[in-house]
């Protein structure tokens, strides 16, 4: 009896004390984190690119009058 309830604790246990799937919550927050910082770069960068149009197009606009 006592070999039965010590290897139902071991059972319940194991699964518990593994690590495994904290590292995939961890690498879920690296990417989740890298995602935040790509799309704040990427707006920034847009707006750049949207300015440098704008003053092109007027550049442009200017010398064909």
């Amino acid at each position: 009896m006592n070999n039965l309830i010590l290897k139902l604790l071991v059972g319940i246990h194991s699964p518990v004390s593994r690590e495994e799937g904290q590292s995939m919550v961890e690498y879920g927050l690296i990417v989740a984190l890298i995602a935040f910082g790509a799309t704040l770069a990427m707006g920034s960068l847009g707006a750049g690119i949207n300015s440098a149009f704008t003053n092109i197009s007027s550049t442009l606009a200017s010398s064909l009058t």
